[in-house]
């Protein structure tokens, strides 16, 4: 009977958990870093915040919330003093392009001059400066408040044609971006969203499966028989499903609007250095003329 017991506890089911050894791989690695960012995703900095930050999650993505040290006095000392730097790439970017005079005409819709600035104000319109203000339902103020946005114009090219951003908070994307498709008139392309990120992780993780059970063969190669390097992915966007469009288009007057969360990274930087910090990273291109 003891013998039996033996036998029957030796064939239990193998761990599925892999050594540390398998786990550290770097196909392994890339592999986890596309699946666990599904459901919540991750930003270009989460790695770094995962490490030193307490993480929640929040209107679809994974974010740090508080320190696991005690640095609040550091972070005053280096907005008072020095330079901070936050990351603010999960605020969803909406992109907005055509002609200048019928944007506007429609923009003046949705906004009013009695809140304080607007979308045509002089020195916003030019590029140079960044704009905020409130946003509120066509032809509804001032009442059916939207919510608070910031935006900045692509400077002039000399043509009529003009390209805005403006960037909202993921609580109040979906609303924002109905709204500015109902004024706008715009309706879907017939190219839907590139789903590419999406089956691409699912074939990495096959590729992975066939990879580990070979056992010895523990490098991926492609179709032409090279070395294939696994890439990180970031799949969709947290306020969006990976299928549904994330362009739509107006037939009569051309207006496009794009969703570019997640494509347009976005940092604040405070402090008296700030700019010192920018000028010492930031390099200037060199112009090449055809």
């Amino acid at each position: 009977k003891k013998q039996a017991e033996k036998a029957v506890h030796q064939k239990k089911e193998q761990s599925k958990t892999k050594c540390r050894k398998a786990r550290r791989r770097h196909i392994n690695l890339v592999a986890e870093f596309n699946h666990r960012q599904r459901k919540n995703i991750w930003l270009e900095t989460h790695i770094w915040h995962a490490k030193r930050f307490h993480m929640v999650k929040k209107w679809g993505y994974c974010l740090g919330n508080s320190p696991t040290e005690k640095s609040y006095r550091a972070c005053y000392r280096a907005m008072t003093k020095h330079c901070l730097l936050q990351d603010l790439s999960y605020y969803c970017c909406l992109e907005l392009k055509g002609k200048e005079n019928e944007l506007l005409k429609q923009l003046a819709r949705i906004c009013s001059i009695d809140t304080g600035l607007t979308f045509q104000e002089a020195c916003c319109l030019s590029g140079r400066f960044e704009g905020s203000l409130y946003l509120y339902r066509a032809d509804r103020y001032p009442e059916d408040m939207l919510g608070p946005v910031t935006f900045i114009w692509k400077p002039r090219d000399g043509s009529e044609n003009r390209q805005l951003w403006i960037w909202v908070h993921p609580a109040l994307k979906q609303d924002i971006l109905r709204e500015l498709k109902a004024i706008f008139q715009c309706t879907e392309p017939e190219e839907m969203c590139i789903t590419e990120p999406v089956t691409t992780s699912v074939q990495e993780e096959k590729q992975v499966e066939a990879v580990t059970s070979l056992g010895s063969k523990r490098k991926k190669e492609d179709k032409e028989g090279e070395k294939a390097v696994p890439v990180k992915k970031i799949i969709g966007d947290g306020t969006r499903d990976p299928f549904q469009s994330y362009s739509w288009v107006a037939q009569t007057t051309g207006i496009a609007i794009s969703d570019r969360s997640m494509e347009i990274l976005r940092y604040r930087l405070i402090g008296p250095l700030s700019h010192s910090v920018l000028t010492e990273t930031l390099k200037a291109a060199s112009l090449q003329t055809v």
